[in-house]
């Protein structure tokens, strides 16, 4: 394993997503269903299915990667999916500069949350995917921090990440289309932090497989 990730792990990564969020898309829509619209797991299969045709032509480095990721999600996923994950990427990418180390990678995660709350408005503790980012960052800064290698780094924003997203079930929603729920929010896992949990297990696993 390296000490940075390149142009070739960007694209394992959205290689890898798109392959794990279109094995779970029943998961990401029967969730969705419950405080939705129900249509976050075909978006996001679609979107980025879309993303993998575009970079089968490559990429220069992991900026560009990450700029194919945000327009193409920005063009073909409906919903408030696209804009906030468009967005997402749009920020991570004027994030990386050359391959990521460490800190790079907390930049481009820090990129992604910043994207996310300035296009949605949203904080943590309001059922959204902020609760899975937030606490993604915070480990990958504390990992980078401590030394950890850029693989590790991101394995520990994706298992944070993951948790973010469980500890999303007991939240009432106050942000978004689940937030008209009221009360009837609770009990349910929000798809936006249950995708990001996914999208980072994926950049996690593409670095430990390099």
């Amino acid at each position: 394993m390296s000490d940075t990730l390149s142009t070739a792990w960007a694209l394992a990564w959205i290689r890898g997503a798109q392959a794990v969020l279109s094995e779970h898309r029943m998961e990401l829509i029967d969730l969705d269903r419950a405080i939705g619209d129900g249509d976050h797991g075909e978006n996001m299969d679609r979107g980025f299915r879309a993303v993998v045709a575009k970079l089968e032509a490559g990429a220069d480095d992991v900026q560009g990667v990450l700029k194919i990721v945000a327009s193409t999600l920005m063009s073909t996923v409906g919903g408030a999916a696209g804009p906030l994950y468009g967005t997402a990427f749009l920020r991570a990418a004027k994030a990386a500069d050359g391959d990521l180390d460490s800190d790079g990678v907390a930049a481009i995660i820090a990129g992604a949350l910043e994207g996310i709350v300035a296009r949605g408005k949203a904080t943590t503790g309001e059922k959204t995917m902020v609760d899975a980012w937030t606490p993604a960052l915070e480990a990958a800064r504390a990992a980078a921090a401590a030394g950890a290698t850029p693989t590790a780094t991101l394995r520990a924003a994706a298992e944070a990440a993951a948790a973010g997203a469980e500890a999303t079930i007991p939240l009432r929603a106050t942000k978004g289309r689940a937030s008209y729920l009221g009360e009837r929010s609770i009990g349910h896992k929000d798809p936006g932090a249950t995708s990001t949990a996914y999208l980072l297990a994926a950049a996690a696993d593409a670095a430990e497989a390099a």
